[in-house]
Protein backbone atom coordinates (compact mmCIF):
# COMPACT_ATOMS: atom_id res chain seq x y z
CA UNK A 1 0.00 0.00 0.00
CA UNK A 2 2.66 2.51 1.04
CA UNK A 3 4.62 2.25 -2.23
CA UNK A 4 1.54 2.63 -4.42
CA UNK A 5 0.16 5.54 -2.40
CA UNK A 6 3.52 7.31 -2.26
CA UNK A 7 3.92 7.02 -6.04
CA UNK A 8 0.44 8.45 -6.62
CA UNK A 9 0.99 11.29 -4.17
CA UNK A 10 4.24 12.22 -5.88
CA UNK A 11 2.59 12.17 -9.32
CA UNK A 12 -0.19 14.48 -8.12
CA UNK A 13 1.98 16.77 -6.00
CA UNK A 14 0.22 15.70 -2.81
CA UNK A 15 1.95 15.67 0.58
CA UNK A 16 2.50 12.35 2.33
CA UNK A 17 -0.07 13.15 4.98
CA UNK A 18 -1.80 10.71 7.30
CA UNK A 19 -4.77 8.75 5.96
CA UNK A 20 -6.71 6.25 8.03
CA UNK A 21 -7.20 2.94 6.21
CA UNK A 22 -9.66 0.57 7.86
CA UNK A 23 -10.48 -3.11 7.32
CA UNK A 24 -8.13 -5.91 6.39
CA UNK A 25 -8.00 -8.53 3.67
CA UNK A 26 -7.81 -8.07 -0.07
CA UNK A 27 -9.28 -9.20 -3.36
CA UNK A 28 -7.77 -12.52 -4.52
CA UNK A 29 -5.15 -11.72 -7.13
CA UNK A 30 -1.51 -12.07 -8.05
CA UNK A 31 -1.41 -8.29 -7.60
CA UNK A 32 -2.20 -5.78 -4.85
CA UNK A 33 -5.57 -4.80 -6.31
CA UNK A 34 -7.13 -3.75 -3.02
CA UNK A 35 -4.09 -1.60 -2.27
CA UNK A 36 -4.46 0.08 -5.66
CA UNK A 37 -8.19 0.64 -5.07
CA UNK A 38 -7.63 2.11 -1.61
CA UNK A 39 -4.69 4.29 -2.63
CA UNK A 40 -6.36 5.75 -5.73
CA UNK A 41 -9.57 6.58 -3.85
CA UNK A 42 -7.49 8.04 -1.02
CA UNK A 43 -5.61 10.28 -3.44
CA UNK A 44 -8.86 11.70 -4.78
CA UNK A 45 -9.97 12.35 -1.22
CA UNK A 46 -6.64 13.95 -0.39
CA UNK A 47 -6.98 16.31 -3.36
CA UNK A 48 -10.34 17.43 -1.95
CA UNK A 49 -8.83 17.86 1.52
CA UNK A 50 -6.01 20.03 0.17
CA UNK A 51 -8.49 22.19 -1.75
CA UNK A 52 -10.57 22.67 1.39
CA UNK A 53 -7.48 23.38 3.46
CA UNK A 54 -6.45 26.20 1.14
CA UNK A 55 -9.94 27.67 0.92
CA UNK A 56 -11.09 27.31 4.53
CA UNK A 57 -7.93 26.86 6.59
CA UNK A 58 -9.25 23.50 7.81
CA UNK A 59 -7.64 20.22 6.76
CA UNK A 60 -10.30 17.49 6.87
CA UNK A 61 -9.47 14.05 8.19
CA UNK A 62 -9.63 11.19 5.66
CA UNK A 63 -10.64 7.58 6.12
CA UNK A 64 -10.79 4.86 3.47
CA UNK A 65 -12.53 1.54 4.00
CA UNK A 66 -10.37 -0.94 2.06
CA UNK A 67 -13.17 -3.48 1.87
CA UNK A 68 -15.74 -1.07 0.45
CA UNK A 69 -13.11 0.34 -1.91
CA UNK A 70 -12.63 -3.16 -3.29
CA UNK A 71 -16.38 -3.62 -3.76
CA UNK A 72 -16.75 -0.23 -5.51
CA UNK A 73 -14.04 -1.33 -7.96
CA UNK A 74 -16.50 -3.99 -9.09
CA UNK A 75 -19.92 -2.30 -8.85
CA UNK A 76 -21.60 -0.04 -6.32
CA UNK A 77 -25.18 -0.68 -7.43
CA UNK A 78 -27.42 -3.33 -5.86
CA UNK A 79 -30.66 -3.63 -7.90
CA UNK A 80 -33.92 -4.36 -6.09
CA UNK A 81 -36.09 -6.71 -8.13
CA UNK A 82 -34.22 -6.35 -11.45
CA UNK A 83 -30.88 -7.38 -12.89
CA UNK A 84 -28.05 -5.33 -14.33
CA UNK A 85 -27.62 -5.74 -18.10
CA UNK A 86 -24.78 -8.09 -19.06
CA UNK A 87 -21.32 -6.52 -19.10
CA UNK A 88 -20.04 -8.42 -22.12
CA UNK A 89 -21.10 -9.14 -25.66
CA UNK A 90 -21.66 -12.92 -26.12
CA UNK A 91 -18.51 -13.42 -28.19
CA UNK A 92 -16.20 -11.08 -26.27
CA UNK A 93 -13.44 -12.81 -24.35
CA UNK A 94 -10.25 -14.86 -24.46
CA UNK A 95 -9.56 -17.45 -27.16
CA UNK A 96 -6.67 -19.86 -27.85
CA UNK A 97 -4.89 -19.35 -31.15
CA UNK A 98 -2.35 -21.58 -32.87
CA UNK A 99 0.45 -20.20 -30.69
CA UNK A 100 -1.06 -18.52 -27.62
CA UNK A 101 -4.03 -16.51 -26.39
CA UNK A 102 -5.87 -13.47 -27.68
CA UNK A 103 -8.71 -11.37 -26.33
CA UNK A 104 -11.43 -9.93 -28.56
CA UNK A 105 -13.36 -6.91 -27.30
CA UNK A 106 -16.69 -6.84 -29.13
CA UNK A 107 -19.04 -4.93 -26.81
CA UNK A 108 -19.59 -2.08 -29.27
CA UNK A 109 -21.43 -3.19 -32.44
CA UNK A 110 -18.78 -1.67 -34.73
CA UNK A 111 -16.02 -3.46 -32.82
CA UNK A 112 -17.82 -6.78 -33.21
CA UNK A 113 -18.34 -6.02 -36.89
CA UNK A 114 -14.61 -5.41 -37.29
CA UNK A 115 -13.76 -8.75 -35.67
CA UNK A 116 -16.29 -10.53 -37.88
CA UNK A 117 -14.93 -8.77 -40.94
CA UNK A 118 -11.67 -10.61 -40.26
CA UNK A 119 -13.02 -13.87 -38.87
CA UNK A 120 -16.47 -14.19 -40.43
CA UNK A 121 -19.94 -13.84 -38.95
CA UNK A 122 -20.69 -15.96 -35.91
CA UNK A 123 -23.63 -16.37 -33.56
CA UNK A 124 -21.96 -18.03 -30.59
CA UNK A 125 -18.62 -18.43 -28.82
CA UNK A 126 -17.93 -21.95 -30.04
CA UNK A 127 -18.06 -20.81 -33.66
CA UNK A 128 -15.78 -17.88 -32.89
CA UNK A 129 -13.35 -20.17 -31.05
CA UNK A 130 -13.10 -22.46 -34.08
CA UNK A 131 -12.24 -19.54 -36.34
CA UNK A 132 -9.72 -17.97 -33.93
CA UNK A 133 -7.93 -21.32 -33.53
CA UNK A 134 -6.88 -21.18 -37.18
CA UNK A 135 -4.84 -17.99 -36.65
CA UNK A 136 -1.54 -17.05 -35.06
CA UNK A 137 -1.99 -14.56 -32.22
CA UNK A 138 0.18 -11.79 -33.68
CA UNK A 139 -1.38 -11.97 -37.13
CA UNK A 140 -4.91 -11.99 -35.77
CA UNK A 141 -4.28 -9.11 -33.36
CA UNK A 142 -2.97 -6.95 -36.18
CA UNK A 143 -5.73 -7.95 -38.60
CA UNK A 144 -8.50 -7.02 -36.13
CA UNK A 145 -6.81 -3.74 -35.24
CA UNK A 146 -6.34 -2.90 -38.93
CA UNK A 147 -10.06 -3.52 -39.46
CA UNK A 148 -10.89 -0.95 -36.77
CA UNK A 149 -11.52 -3.48 -34.02
CA UNK A 150 -10.11 -4.20 -30.58
CA UNK A 151 -7.92 -7.18 -29.80
CA UNK A 152 -4.87 -7.99 -27.68
CA UNK A 153 -2.67 -11.05 -27.60
CA UNK A 154 -1.44 -12.21 -24.21
CA UNK A 155 2.11 -11.09 -23.46
CA UNK A 156 4.27 -11.53 -20.40
CA UNK A 157 5.57 -8.55 -18.44
CA UNK A 158 9.05 -9.21 -19.85
CA UNK A 159 7.68 -9.27 -23.39
CA UNK A 160 5.81 -6.02 -22.77
CA UNK A 161 8.93 -4.35 -21.38
CA UNK A 162 10.76 -5.30 -24.57
CA UNK A 163 7.91 -4.19 -26.86
CA UNK A 164 8.22 -0.70 -28.40
CA UNK A 165 4.94 0.38 -26.80
CA UNK A 166 5.89 -1.02 -23.42
CA UNK A 167 9.18 0.85 -23.63
CA UNK A 168 7.35 4.07 -24.51
CA UNK A 169 5.01 3.72 -21.54
CA UNK A 170 7.95 3.21 -19.19
CA UNK A 171 9.21 6.70 -20.06
CA UNK A 172 5.87 8.40 -19.36
CA UNK A 173 4.88 9.86 -15.97
CA UNK A 174 1.83 8.50 -14.19
CA UNK A 175 0.20 11.91 -14.65
CA UNK A 176 1.62 14.24 -17.30
CA UNK A 177 0.78 17.93 -16.85
CA UNK A 178 1.22 20.98 -19.07
CA UNK A 179 0.41 24.29 -17.38
CA UNK A 180 -1.20 26.96 -19.56
CA UNK A 181 -0.86 30.76 -19.36
CA UNK A 182 -2.89 32.44 -16.61
CA UNK A 183 -6.25 34.01 -17.36
CA UNK A 184 -8.45 35.83 -14.87
CA UNK A 185 -8.34 34.53 -11.30
CA UNK A 186 -11.42 32.57 -10.31
CA UNK A 187 -13.29 32.53 -7.03
CA UNK A 188 -14.25 29.45 -5.07
CA UNK A 189 -18.00 28.96 -5.14
CA UNK A 190 -18.02 25.77 -3.11
CA UNK A 191 -18.41 24.97 0.55
CA UNK A 192 -17.19 22.21 2.85
CA UNK A 193 -20.49 20.40 2.25
CA UNK A 194 -20.17 20.74 -1.55
CA UNK A 195 -16.55 21.55 -2.43
CA UNK A 196 -17.18 21.61 -6.19
CA UNK A 197 -20.49 23.49 -6.22
CA UNK A 198 -20.62 25.82 -9.21
CA UNK A 199 -17.99 23.88 -11.17
CA UNK A 200 -19.10 22.79 -14.64
CA UNK A 201 -17.68 19.46 -15.88
CA UNK A 202 -18.09 18.51 -19.53
CA UNK A 203 -17.67 14.75 -19.74
CA UNK A 204 -16.84 13.21 -23.11
CA UNK A 205 -15.70 9.89 -21.65
CA UNK A 206 -17.19 6.43 -21.99
CA UNK A 207 -16.46 3.02 -20.53
CA UNK A 208 -15.05 3.14 -17.85
CA UNK A 209 -12.28 5.22 -16.31
CA UNK A 210 -13.56 8.66 -17.30
CA UNK A 211 -17.11 8.04 -16.09
CA UNK A 212 -15.69 6.95 -12.73
CA UNK A 213 -13.86 10.30 -12.54
CA UNK A 214 -16.92 12.39 -13.37
CA UNK A 215 -19.08 10.36 -10.96
CA UNK A 216 -16.66 11.27 -8.16
CA UNK A 217 -16.72 14.95 -9.14
CA UNK A 218 -20.54 14.91 -9.20
CA UNK A 219 -20.53 13.51 -5.67
CA UNK A 220 -18.71 16.65 -4.56
CA UNK A 221 -21.35 18.97 -6.01
CA UNK A 222 -20.03 19.56 -9.54
CA UNK A 223 -22.50 20.07 -12.39
CA UNK A 224 -21.57 17.17 -14.68
CA UNK A 225 -22.94 17.03 -18.22
CA UNK A 226 -22.05 13.90 -20.15
CA UNK A 227 -22.10 14.07 -23.94
CA UNK A 228 -22.37 10.94 -26.11
CA UNK A 229 -22.69 10.59 -29.88
CA UNK A 230 -26.01 9.50 -31.39
CA UNK A 231 -26.84 5.80 -30.97
CA UNK A 232 -23.92 5.06 -28.59
CA UNK A 233 -24.83 2.84 -25.64
CA UNK A 234 -23.02 0.85 -23.00
CA UNK A 235 -25.91 -0.82 -21.15
CA UNK A 236 -23.76 -2.97 -18.91
CA UNK A 237 -22.24 0.02 -17.10
CA UNK A 238 -24.63 2.97 -17.57
CA UNK A 239 -26.59 2.28 -14.34
CA UNK A 240 -23.28 2.16 -12.48
CA UNK A 241 -21.53 5.26 -13.81
CA UNK A 242 -24.17 7.90 -14.62
CA UNK A 243 -24.94 8.58 -10.96
CA UNK A 244 -25.14 12.32 -10.30
CA UNK A 245 -24.92 13.35 -13.98
CA UNK A 246 -27.08 14.68 -16.76
CA UNK A 247 -26.59 12.84 -20.04
CA UNK A 248 -27.11 14.33 -23.49
CA UNK A 249 -26.19 13.52 -27.10
CA UNK A 250 -24.44 15.57 -29.76
CA UNK A 251 -23.14 14.71 -33.22
CA UNK A 252 -19.84 16.54 -33.65
CA UNK A 253 -20.07 15.98 -37.40
CA UNK A 254 -23.21 18.15 -37.46
CA UNK A 255 -22.68 21.94 -37.70
CA UNK A 256 -25.52 22.80 -35.32
CA UNK A 257 -24.38 20.30 -32.73
CA UNK A 258 -20.80 21.55 -33.07
CA UNK A 259 -22.06 25.02 -32.25
CA UNK A 260 -23.82 23.69 -29.16
CA UNK A 261 -20.70 21.81 -28.11
CA UNK A 262 -18.50 24.88 -28.49
CA UNK A 263 -20.92 26.91 -26.41
CA UNK A 264 -20.90 24.26 -23.67
CA UNK A 265 -17.12 24.02 -23.77
CA UNK A 266 -16.80 27.79 -23.49
CA UNK A 267 -18.56 27.70 -20.13
CA UNK A 268 -16.90 24.53 -18.81
CA UNK A 269 -14.35 24.56 -16.00
CA UNK A 270 -13.25 20.95 -16.50
CA UNK A 271 -13.22 18.82 -19.65
CA UNK A 272 -12.79 15.07 -19.34
CA UNK A 273 -12.25 13.00 -22.47
CA UNK A 274 -11.09 9.52 -23.31
CA UNK A 275 -10.70 9.69 -27.06
CA UNK A 276 -7.66 8.23 -28.78
CA UNK A 277 -4.75 10.64 -28.97
CA UNK A 278 -5.64 12.02 -32.41
CA UNK A 279 -9.43 11.82 -32.34
CA UNK A 280 -10.38 15.30 -31.11
CA UNK A 281 -7.68 16.80 -33.32
CA UNK A 282 -9.31 15.20 -36.37
CA UNK A 283 -12.63 16.72 -35.30
CA UNK A 284 -11.01 20.15 -35.17
CA UNK A 285 -10.82 20.31 -31.38
CA UNK A 286 -7.14 19.91 -30.64
CA UNK A 287 -5.49 21.20 -27.48
CA UNK A 288 -4.95 24.70 -28.87
CA UNK A 289 -8.53 24.94 -30.13
CA UNK A 290 -9.94 23.76 -26.81
CA UNK A 291 -7.93 26.31 -24.87
CA UNK A 292 -8.97 29.06 -27.30
CA UNK A 293 -12.64 28.18 -26.87
CA UNK A 294 -12.30 27.94 -23.08
CA UNK A 295 -9.41 29.99 -21.65
CA UNK A 296 -8.38 28.61 -18.27
CA UNK A 297 -9.85 25.18 -19.09
CA UNK A 298 -8.82 22.23 -16.95
CA UNK A 299 -8.38 19.55 -19.59
CA UNK A 300 -7.93 15.97 -18.33
CA UNK A 301 -7.62 13.19 -20.89
CA UNK A 302 -6.85 9.49 -20.92
CA UNK A 303 -6.25 6.76 -23.42
CA UNK A 304 -5.51 3.06 -23.27
CA UNK A 305 -1.91 2.53 -24.31
CA UNK A 306 -0.11 5.79 -23.53
CA UNK A 307 0.65 9.05 -25.27
CA UNK A 308 3.84 8.13 -27.10
CA UNK A 309 5.05 5.10 -29.03
CA UNK A 310 3.53 3.21 -31.97
CA UNK A 311 0.28 2.36 -30.16
CA UNK A 312 -0.62 5.80 -28.87
CA UNK A 313 -3.66 5.93 -31.19
CA UNK A 314 -4.70 2.29 -30.71
CA UNK A 315 -8.16 1.46 -29.43
CA UNK A 316 -8.08 -0.28 -26.09
CA UNK A 317 -9.89 -1.14 -22.89
CA UNK A 318 -8.91 -2.33 -19.42
CA UNK A 319 -9.23 -6.02 -20.28
CA UNK A 320 -7.06 -5.61 -23.39
CA UNK A 321 -4.35 -3.70 -21.56
CA UNK A 322 -4.24 -6.46 -18.94
CA UNK A 323 -3.54 -8.94 -21.74
CA UNK A 324 -0.93 -6.75 -23.42
CA UNK A 325 1.17 -5.76 -20.43
CA UNK A 326 1.54 -9.10 -18.65
CA UNK A 327 -1.16 -8.98 -15.98
CA UNK A 328 -3.27 -11.83 -17.40
CA UNK A 329 -0.15 -13.93 -17.99
CA UNK A 330 1.10 -13.40 -14.43
CA UNK A 331 -2.35 -14.27 -13.09
CA UNK A 332 -2.34 -17.52 -15.06
CA UNK A 333 1.04 -18.48 -13.61
CA UNK A 334 -0.02 -17.49 -10.07
CA UNK A 335 -3.20 -19.56 -10.26
CA UNK A 336 -1.58 -22.50 -12.11
CA UNK A 337 -4.32 -22.11 -14.72
CA UNK A 338 -4.42 -23.12 -18.37
CA UNK A 339 -5.93 -19.84 -19.60
CA UNK A 340 -5.47 -16.10 -18.96
CA UNK A 341 -6.36 -14.92 -15.45
CA UNK A 342 -7.21 -11.21 -15.34
CA UNK A 343 -7.61 -9.05 -12.26
CA UNK A 344 -10.79 -9.79 -10.28
CA UNK A 345 -12.13 -6.32 -11.17
CA UNK A 346 -11.41 -3.77 -13.89
CA UNK A 347 -8.93 -2.08 -11.58
CA UNK A 348 -7.01 -0.19 -14.26
CA UNK A 349 -10.17 1.64 -15.29
CA UNK A 350 -11.32 2.43 -11.77
CA UNK A 351 -7.92 3.49 -10.46
CA UNK A 352 -7.24 5.70 -13.48
CA UNK A 353 -10.67 7.26 -13.01
CA UNK A 354 -9.91 8.29 -9.44
CA UNK A 355 -6.51 9.59 -10.51
CA UNK A 356 -8.22 11.69 -13.20
CA UNK A 357 -10.61 13.10 -10.61
CA UNK A 358 -7.74 13.84 -8.24
CA UNK A 359 -5.81 15.60 -11.00
CA UNK A 360 -8.85 17.69 -11.97
CA UNK A 361 -9.28 18.84 -8.37
CA UNK A 362 -5.56 19.60 -8.03
CA UNK A 363 -5.75 21.64 -11.24
CA UNK A 364 -8.79 23.53 -9.95
CA UNK A 365 -6.91 24.33 -6.73
CA UNK A 366 -4.03 25.67 -8.84
CA UNK A 367 -6.34 27.71 -11.09
CA UNK A 368 -7.92 29.37 -8.06
CA UNK A 369 -4.44 30.51 -7.03
CA UNK A 370 -2.91 31.51 -10.37
CA UNK A 371 -5.72 31.69 -12.94
CA UNK A 372 -3.91 29.09 -15.07
CA UNK A 373 -5.65 26.16 -16.66
CA UNK A 374 -3.80 23.00 -17.63
CA UNK A 375 -3.79 19.90 -19.79
CA UNK A 376 -3.21 16.51 -18.16
CA UNK A 377 -2.75 13.04 -19.61
CA UNK A 378 -3.16 9.61 -18.06
CA UNK A 379 -3.37 6.10 -19.53
CA UNK A 380 -4.50 2.65 -18.50
CA UNK A 381 -1.13 1.22 -19.52
CA UNK A 382 0.73 3.59 -17.21
CA UNK A 383 -1.59 2.71 -14.33
CA UNK A 384 -0.90 -0.96 -15.10
CA UNK A 385 2.82 -0.26 -14.78
CA UNK A 386 2.21 1.25 -11.33
CA UNK A 387 0.46 -1.95 -10.24
CA UNK A 388 3.06 -4.24 -11.80
CA UNK A 389 6.00 -2.41 -10.22
CA UNK A 390 4.52 -2.10 -6.73
CA UNK A 391 2.64 -5.33 -6.26
CA UNK A 392 2.75 -6.73 -2.75
CA UNK A 393 2.15 -10.27 -3.97
CA UNK A 394 -0.82 -12.60 -3.53
CA UNK A 395 -3.29 -11.92 -0.71
CA UNK A 396 -3.35 -14.40 2.13
CA UNK A 397 -6.44 -12.97 3.88
CA UNK A 398 -9.59 -12.57 1.78
CA UNK A 399 -12.10 -9.77 2.30
CA UNK A 400 -15.12 -10.34 4.48
CA UNK A 401 -18.21 -11.10 2.45
CA UNK A 402 -20.61 -8.29 1.69
CA UNK A 403 -23.46 -7.78 4.16
CA UNK A 404 -26.75 -5.88 4.12
CA UNK A 405 -25.16 -3.23 6.34
CA UNK A 406 -22.79 -2.34 3.49
CA UNK A 407 -25.68 -0.95 1.47
CA UNK A 408 -26.90 2.62 1.74
CA UNK A 409 -30.11 3.35 3.61
CA UNK A 410 -31.71 5.33 0.77
CA UNK A 411 -33.31 3.72 -2.27
CA UNK A 412 -32.16 5.16 -5.58
CA UNK A 413 -34.98 5.34 -8.10
CA UNK A 414 -33.36 4.60 -11.45
CA UNK A 415 -35.00 4.21 -14.88
CA UNK A 416 -34.37 0.46 -14.58
CA UNK A 417 -35.92 0.09 -11.14
CA UNK A 418 -35.09 0.81 -7.50
CA UNK A 419 -31.62 0.05 -6.21
CA UNK A 420 -29.27 0.52 -3.29
CA UNK A 421 -25.76 1.94 -3.55
CA UNK A 422 -23.03 0.59 -1.38
CA UNK A 423 -21.82 2.83 1.40
CA UNK A 424 -19.10 5.15 0.09
CA UNK A 425 -15.58 3.88 0.91
CA UNK A 426 -14.17 7.40 1.35
CA UNK A 427 -14.98 9.59 4.36
CA UNK A 428 -13.89 13.25 4.24
CA UNK A 429 -14.82 14.88 7.54
CA UNK A 430 -17.42 17.57 6.93
CA UNK A 431 -17.63 16.83 3.21
CA UNK A 432 -19.71 13.71 2.53
CA UNK A 433 -19.88 12.35 -0.99
CA UNK A 434 -23.53 12.62 -2.02
CA UNK A 435 -25.25 12.67 -5.38
CA UNK A 436 -28.26 14.84 -6.14
CA UNK A 437 -29.35 12.86 -9.21
CA UNK A 438 -29.91 9.11 -9.63
CA UNK A 439 -28.35 7.18 -12.50
CA UNK A 440 -30.00 7.91 -15.84
CA UNK A 441 -30.16 6.65 -19.40
CA UNK A 442 -27.76 8.09 -21.95
CA UNK A 443 -29.34 10.91 -23.94
CA UNK A 444 -32.07 11.54 -21.39
CA UNK A 445 -31.25 15.25 -20.91
CA UNK A 446 -30.78 18.33 -23.05
CA UNK A 447 -27.32 19.49 -24.01
CA UNK A 448 -27.28 22.62 -21.89
CA UNK A 449 -25.89 23.79 -18.55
Amino acid sequence: MTDILTSIQAALGLPQSSIDFSETGALPSAFAVTDLASASIASAGQAVAELLHRQTGRLPALRVDRRLASFWFATSLRPIGWNMPPLWDPVAGDYPTQDGWIRLHTNAPHHRAAAEQVLGRVSERSAMAAKVAQWGKTELEQAVVDAGGCAAQMRSWAQWQAHPQGQAVQTEPLVAVIENPPTALGTWSGSPAQPLAGIKVLDLTRVLAGPIASRFLAGLGADVLRIDPPHWNEPGVVPEVTLGKRCARLDLQDPADRGTFESLLGEADILLHGYRADALERLGYGVAQRQALAPGLIDVCLNAYGWSGPWQNRRGFDSLVQMSCGIADAGMIWKHADQPVPLPVQALDHATGYLMAARAIRALDQRLQTGAGSSSRLSLARTAQLLLEHSAGPCEQPLRAETAEDQGLLVEQTPWGPAHRLQVPLHISGSPLQWALPASELGSHRAKW
